[in-house]
């Protein structure tokens, strides 16, 4: 691993948190998870397995810290890991065909679907709130945040494009 793309994946994990922390709560202590995108967009720039299970637990383990959501800490630990993989292997079947800054918009829109999906069906099965809790906070909270992360990565993908080709400090 080298040390400047695991200083970059610091930044990105540091960017999700802070957007993490300035996102309200919508929907009994449930915030749209911001630190998706800055996770996905690691990812789509360092496609390595080896970056991505470390992107992966790193942004599980401080979701999880800071969460309010009930049952949120277990879910983000489950969440983040699997939602990692499977983004990683959706970008690895479409990424060579698309335009990158398209993949990357529909990717983090369907990688958000994915992991709100894996985050409410955990949480809720921890506490115990099945019936009707998933759909009400799926289309209350996972849905503004696919939406909220895909204008994200609409804006920030090109500048962070553009900076990672001037630097030349790894091929994108």
């Amino acid at each position: 691993m080298k040390t400047k793309i695991l200083t970059i994946l610091a930044l990105l994990v540091s960017i999700g948190t802070v957007l993490h922390f300035v996102m309200p709560p919508l929907l009994f202590g449930v915030k749209p998870d911001m630190m998706l995108a800055m996770m996905f967009l690691g990812i789509i720039l360092f496609p390595k397995w080896n970056y991505v299970i470390l992107l992966a637990f790193a942004t599980g383990a401080i979701s999880a810290l800071t969460t309010a959501a009930p049952g949120g800490q277990i879910a983000n630990l489950i969440d983040k890991p699997l939602t990692a993989v499977a983004f990683f292997l959706l970008f690895l079947l479409v990424g060579k065909h698309l335009n990158t800054k398209v993949t990357a918009s529909i990717l983090t829109f369907v990688g958000t679907l994915i992991s709100g999906s894996i985050f409410l069906s955990v949480a809720l099965f921890f506490i115990g709130f099945l019936e009707g809790g998933f759909l009400a906070l799926f289309a209350a909270v996972v849905l503004p945040a696919a939406v909220m992360n895909t204008v994200i990565m609409l804006v920030v993908y090109p500048i962070v494009e553009g900076i990672m080709k001037r630097s030349k400090v790894a091929a994108v």
